[in-house]
C-alpha cells in the first residue's frame, strides 16, 4: 500500500510504503472498542460513595426491649430498614481501571489508523513547522491540507514552535507517537501525520 506524502502546500513530494498486513484487509472493530473502554475506564474517577449503618449519624442503642413490646425486634435507629438509616452494598471509592494486553492495544491502534486509511481521513506530510508561531499561520496550513473539524496531529517529536501556535485552535489535538491512542484516532475527523511519525508507528506497530 503506498500513501501520498504531501509539504505544507499540498503538493505531492513523495511517497511513502505501508505494510499491507499492518494496514490493510478486515478492521477489527472489536479491538478498538476493547481499547477505547479501557482508555475511558482508567480515567474515571471513582470516588462515589454512600454512607452505611457505621457511618450515618444517630444512636446504637436499642430503641426497645426485644421482647414483650408487639413490636418488630430492632437493634438501633441506624439500621437500613429505617428512614434515615444506612445504605445496603452502596457504591464505594474504587478504580475501575482493568488490565489490557498490550498486543490488543497495538492491534486496536493498528486497526484505527487503517480505517482513518479506508476513510481517507490519514494525511501525510514531510514534515510540520512553525517560523513564526503564529496560530493563524497553522490554521491556514491546516486549511490548505484540507482538513477541518477535530483534527489529530501526530509527530515523532512534536516542534515546540508549531505546538505553541497550534494548541490555540479548537478541536487540534497535537500527539508523539510514543503517546498516542486508538482512541485519540478515532475521535477526531482528520488525522496529519509526519512521514518519519508513521514510519515510527509502522516499526512500533509490526
Amino acid at each position: 500500500m503506498k500513501v501520498d506524502v504531501v509539504n505544507a502546500r499540498k503538493e505531492t513530494v513523495g511517497s511513502l510504503d505501508l505494510n499491507d498486513d499492518l494496514f490493510g484487509g478486515r478492521v477489527k472493530t472489536d479491538l478498538i472498542w476493547e481499547a477505547v473502554v479501557h482508555e475511558n475506564a482508567s480515567e474515571r474517577r471513582g470516588t462515589h460513595a454512600t454512607k452505611n449503618r457505621a457511618l450515618v449519624s444517630g444512636s446504637g442503642k436499642k430503641p426497645w426491649r426485644q421482647k414483650g413490646t408487639g413490636r418488630a425486634r430492632v437493634g438501633e435507629i441506624r439500621n437500613p430498614l429505617w428512614r434515615k438509616g444506612g445504605t445496603v452494598f452502596g457504591p464505594q471509592p474504587r478504580s475501575y481501571d482493568f488490565a489490557l494486553p498490550k498486543k490488543v492495544k497495538r492491534g486496536a491502534l493498528r486497526a484505527a489508523i487503517a480505517q482513518k486509511l479506508s476513510d481517507k481521513a490519514l494525511v501525510v506530510v514531510d514534515k510540520l513547522e512553525s517560523e513564526d508561531r503564529k496560530t493563524k499561520t497553522t490554521a491556514a496550513l491546516l486549511k490548505t491540507l484540507g482538513v477541518e473539524g477535530k483534527t489529530l496531529v501526530i509527530d515523532v517529536h512534536p516542534d515546540e514552535a508549531f505546538t505553541l501556535s497550534a494548541r490555540n485552535i479548537a478541536g487540534v489535538k497535537l500527539v508523539a507517537t510514543s503517546h498516542v491512542t486508538a482512541r485519540d484516532v478515532m475521535d477526531t475527523a482528520y488525522v496529519v501525520a509526519t512521514r518519519g511519525a508513521l514510519e515510527k508507528l509502522q516499526e512500533t506497530l509490526a
